[in-house]
């Protein structure tokens, strides 16, 4: 008896003859399919938010992120993470990066890597505040599938994305977000729907639970990791819109902070810098709070 494919790899019959379409009609027809992308994105929001929001306890309690999968999709998993450093400051030594086939998979396909089902040396200190974001459009690629159970079995917050329903990592994460996105305009790419839909979803998983955890303050990045110059400009730009002083003065403030936008906001509104790490830590690193601390507002 022949296996139906699965959604992500069965040939569409609309677009059986693309290779003979005008230009024009190839890129209408696969921009149609971004789309399409988007409306799977949006049509998952509630499990998203569901996610974002078991999320943000553990991640609030210390916990590790840590992002799994294959292929496209692992490398896409990989990418979000990575981001998240520079972006929001999150520590390098709360993110664990699992790829198939390891670094080389960044930029070259590992032949046999998704089919791996180990790990578990990297896998072996995850606990009860941690969270495995696993990322595959299939739902049954091994690699991912074992990261997942691995972590879980281990205590951590479990957290499934793919693009067929009712498969194994949609069924065993604690947290399933089903992006259907059907078939591709190319059979089995799934670099092109898929990816487009998985590429919105860890970002808007990821940039909420950053929102949550107070690495966003006014819509700015206040956690932002001075890399170079333009980032360091950033910081100072931050700085003069929240606070309205001199150059000079945030010069001065963010000398005195190391560099931290939040301290020097607190510095910059009068705080000594004893006092504004005070307030940081009563409010959980949540920089709107500090100020409210700083104010009086809240006792």
């Amino acid at each position: 008896m022949p296996v139906t494919p699965m959604m992500t790899e069965r040939p569409s019959p609309r677009f059986q003859d693309i290779d003979v379409w005008d230009p024009g009609d190839v890129l209408e027809a696969m921009i149609g399919g971004q789309f399409a992308a988007v409306a799977a994105v949006r049509a998952a929001l509630p499990a998203i938010e569901r996610a974002g929001l078991a999320m943000e306890p553990r991640l609030r309690a210390g916990g590790r992120l840590i992002y799994a999968g294959a292929g496209t999709s692992g490398r896409l998993a990989v990418q979000d993470g990575a981001e998240l450093m520079p972006t929001f400051g999150w520590p390098r030594d709360r993110l664990l990066l699992l790829l198939a086939g390891g670094r080389a998979a960044m930029l070259e396909a590992i032949e046999g890597a998704e089919d791996q089902v180990g790990r578990s040396s990297e896998l072996m200190q995850v606990g009860g505040n941690d969270v495995m974001v696993a990322v595959a459009a299939s739902g049954t690629t091994p690699f991912t599938l074992s990261c997942l159970r691995e972590a879980k079995r281990r205590g951590a917050l479990s957290i499934g994305i793919a693009n067929n329903p009712d498969t194994p990592l949609l069924n065993d994460a604690e947290h399933a977000i089903f992006l259907d996105t059907g078939a591709e305009p190319i059979a089995g790419s799934t670099r092109m729907n898929a990816g487009t839909a998985q590429r919105i979803t860890l970002s808007l998983l990821s940039t909420l639970v950053m929102i949550r955890l107070g690495h966003v303050y006014r819509g700015l990045m206040v956690d932002v990791q001075a890399a170079n110059t333009k980032l360091t400009r950033r910081k100072r730009e931050m700085l003069a819109h929240l606070t309205g002083r001199s150059e000079a003065e945030i010069e001065a403030a963010l000398v005195a902070a190391k560099g931290n936008v939040k301290v020097a906001v607190l510095l910059l509104k009068g705080c000594t810098l004893e006092t504004a790490h005070g307030l940081l830590h009563r409010a959980g690193g949540q920089l709107r709070a500090a100020i409210d601390l700083a104010t009086g507002r809240h006792r």
